[in-house]
């Protein structure tokens, strides 16, 4: 069974234990949209416990806040205790009445309640209030949610203070909606989102940075950002990259604008799906402009922007307390973004080198898209892709033809020029001065004869 089929048999079994269950969230958005949801939701007024009882594999990670994870066919997860919805479990949560929620995410207070209109009316928006029978297709509609699909607009479920009182991250959850979907953000909404905009300092960086992670990657992170400016939200999470606003480029290289609007280009041009750490890096490979700025009698320079731009990054990166791994990704993206321009000089070990980094892929596709946000000239990135594609991976990363063995049989003794010589030779090699260890021997002995060791 797929996901859909398997939702569909959790109701109908709680139905058949004589509780209320439905489809609900924005799995019912999607499929009145006709896309299809990436995961299921399903409400019932089963309590927790009921709900344990009638499934004999269940993750009570919510069973405090009424929900529970049911686990569904596909890989099993790696942490038995820490699952998610990645790992292919759907969320069973009970019909419930909120009271205040004091930490900005979490009911101090769960009252469960037998009414599905009242659990509807604590969520955040109306186009994801709505409830699905799946058994008959009936859509429970008790916040005009089917009328704001219709209409294309994002609306919180009642005093939209209220609702993001309870979930501040529903600031940037209300962003990133409407740009997914194209709407437009109802007026009330819209005028407590610019006046609570500085509450979002309130949530942890880790979910922000998920929030924004998803602005980015869903396919629409010029919209995202556009609104995120426009609304008031974009010096709160990333001041960094407000401040690209206004800061001028010299006309002849960016003929499109200001670094802002560079930027804004780059995101409007990923390709979709994207990984996160190709999003981030064409979000900040130019974040060390601004700071850098300078007006030289040629031409405005940013002198240093890309070393600035590399420790920026990684603070950033730090800040929203991103993995090693895509931190260190998103960085190099930042740091070697600049290097394409030299890449028709580069000796051919120079260019082997580069086009050895890791996820090489991504500095092709950011070199690509940062050239069409700005001169177009894509002669550079055919030339790099070209020589990429063409590069067997033996020749790019060739067995070291000398080691530091074959030095010592030389006579040569250990110690720091060992390094200067390996790395001599395997610019040879990388070059096709040498092809073999007969070649790489004598290179060694030539090298120490003409004094270089």
């Amino acid at each position: 069974m797929n996901l859909r089929e398997q939702a569909v048999d959790i109701v109908r079994t709680l139905r058949a234990g004589g509780y209320q269950a439905y489809l609900v969230g924005g799995c019912v958005r999607d499929l009145l949209l006709e896309r299809e949801p990436a995961d299921y939701d399903v409400a019932t007024d089963a309590t927790p416990e009921e709900v344990m009882r009638i499934f004999p594999r269940t993750w009570a990670v919510g069973a405090q806040f009424g929900v529970v994870l049911v686990p569904v066919a596909g890989p099993e997860p790696a942490d038995e205790e820490t699952p998610n919805k990645q790992q292919r479990a759907i969320e069973v949560a009970t019909f419930r009445s909120d009271g205040l929620y004091t930490d900005s995410r979490h009911p101090d207070e769960v009252r469960y309640t037998r009414l599905p209109e009242e659990d509807v009316r604590r969520r955040d928006f109306t186009i994801n209030g709505l409830l699905l029978d799946p058994l008959s297709g009936q859509v429970l509609d008790f916040v005009e949610g089917r009328q704001d699909l219709q209409g294309r607009i994002i609306r919180t479920i009642g005093d939209p203070r209220l609702r993001f009182a309870e979930d501040k991250l529903r600031l940037l959850r209300a962003v990133r909606f409407a740009a997914r979907f194209g709407y437009t953000i109802e007026s009330r909404t819209l005028d407590a989102i610019r006046e609570l905009g500085p509450q979002i300092q309130a949530v942890s960086r880790e979910r922000v940075r998920d929030e924004l992670t998803k602005m980015l990657t869903e396919g629409h992170a010029r919209r995202a950002f556009e609104l995120l400016d426009l609304i008031g939200l974009l010096p709160q999470v990333l001041p960094a990259v407000a401040k690209m606003k206004g800061v001028a480029q010299p006309p002849q290289f960016h003929p499109e604008g200001d670094v802002w609007t560079h930027t804004l280009l780059l995101l409007e041009m990923l390709p979709h799906p994207c990984s996160r750490t190709l999003a981030w890096g064409a979000l900040l490979h130019d974040v060390g402009k601004p700071p850098t700025y300078r007006v030289a009698p040629d031409r405005i320079r940013f002198d240093g922007h890309v070393e600035v731009g590399k420790a920026m990054a990684r603070e950033i990166c730090r800040g929203f307390r991103m993995s090693n791994d895509d931190t260190d990704q998103i960085v190099a993206l930042v740091v070697h973004h600049m290097r394409f321009a030299d890449a028709s000089k580069m000796k051919q070990a120079t260019l082997k080198r580069f086009m050895r980094l890791p996820h090489f892929d991504e500095h092709l596709a950011l070199h690509r898209i940062d050239c069409r946000a700005s001169h177009g000239d894509l002669t550079l990135y055919d030339y790099v892709r070209q020589r990429y594609e063409q590069t067997p991976p033996e020749q790019m990363r060739p067995v070291p033809l000398l080691t530091g063995h074959d030095l010592i049989a030389l006579g040569m003794k250990p110690g720091p020029g060992f390094s200067q010589i390996l790395a001599a030779a395997e610019d040879a090699q990388l070059e096709g001065q040498i092809g073999s260890k007969p070649e790489a021997l004598e290179f060694a002995r030539q090298f120490r004869l003409r004094g270089n060791f």
